[in-house]
């Protein structure tokens, strides 16, 4: 059973920092590509960031790129979002997923995802 828990995530000043984690338990890092989405207050959930199961391949949003990055701890299965100079737009839920394959994707096709991190940035 493939689990990926987040957390990390809680009330910024605009232009903070955070860091989410999402450690996966079921699957190894290194057989899974991941991504990090999320969802606004009324709004759709959308990419922000993904990576490959090699770690080779990064992908970001326009939105997010410059400020983010994803990254990984195989010895901890964990995949992590560092985020800096943070925005009020920025403020959303933040789950991360795991694909089955080891190939990246900005869209939604991921197989597993988790209960997501509540993010607000305040202005």
């Amino acid at each position: 059973q493939v689990q990926l828990v987040e957390s990390g995530g809680g009330l910024v000043q605009t232009g903070g920092s955070l860091r989410l984690s999402c450690e996966v338990s079921g699957r190894a890092l290194n057989t899974s590509a991941m991504g990090w989405f999320r969802q606004g207050p009324g709004k759709e959930r959308v990419f922000v960031a993904t990576i490959s199961a090699s770690g080779a391949g990064r992908y970001y949003a326009d939105s997010v790129r410059g400020r983010f990055t994803i990254y990984r701890d195989t010895a901890k299965n964990t995949v992590y979002l560092q985020m800096n100079s943070l925005k009020p737009e920025d403020t959303a839920v933040y789950s991360c997923a795991a694909r089955k394959t080891s190939t990246p994707t900005t869209s939604l096709n991921y197989d597993f995802w988790g209960q997501g991190t509540q993010v607000t940035v305040s202005s």
